[in-house]
Formats: structure tokens, C-alpha cells, sequence
């Protein structure tokens, strides 16, 4: 069951809501004027979960590539990979 607190609670319990979304690591739903306005997660979830965002992103664009042709064959794409690598080793970068 989500936790809702209102905004005024979040102004006068802030240290008290924080822990909560640390402790628990689900969000706590704020309302301003008994309607929905925010949603409050602690920084660790949310670079979880942003993470997670990412990572769907590329996968969703490999997908693309694929759809749409935008790929090599593994032999020039391992000489690419081999190629990027050594340029970096050799210039620092």
C-alpha cells in the first residue's frame, strides 16, 4: 500500500519522510490540496531506477538497429572494438 503524505506534513516532517524513503526504498506520494503533486524517492532509488531507464533506452536502441539494418558483420565490428581500444591506449583518451 503506497504511503501518502500531504505537503504540509512534508514541510514540518521532512527528516521523518526522508528516512522513510531511505529505510523502505519506495516512494512516498505527496498531495497538495488532497490532490496527487509529487512523488518523493531517495537519491539511491532514483539513480536505481534511472539506471534501469538507460539500460532499457540502449537495449531499445540495439533493437532499432537491427530492425533497421544498422549493423556490421562480428568480424568488422570486433576489428572497430580492437581499433577504438588501441587509439585509446596510445593517446591517454
Amino acid at each position: 500500500m503506497p504511503t501518502i503524505r500531504s505537503s504540509t506534513d512534508l514541510r514540518n516532517h521532512y527528516n521523518e519522510i526522508s528516512a522513510l524513503c531511505h529505510e523502505t526504498g519506495e516512494p512516498v506520494y505527496i498531495t497538495k490540496n488532497g490532490k496527487g503533486d509529487l512523488v518523493m524517492i531517495s537519491m539511491e532509488k532514483y539513480d536505481e531506477l534511472f539506471g534501469r531507464f538507460e539500460l532499457f533506452r540502449w537495449i531499445q536502441d540495439g533493437i532499432n538497429d537491427v530492425k533497421y539494418g544498422n549493423t556490421l558483420p562480428l568480424e568488422e565490428a570486433m576489428k572497430e572494438i580492437r581499433d577504438n581500444r588501441n587509439v585509446s591506449v596510445e593517446t591517454g583518451n
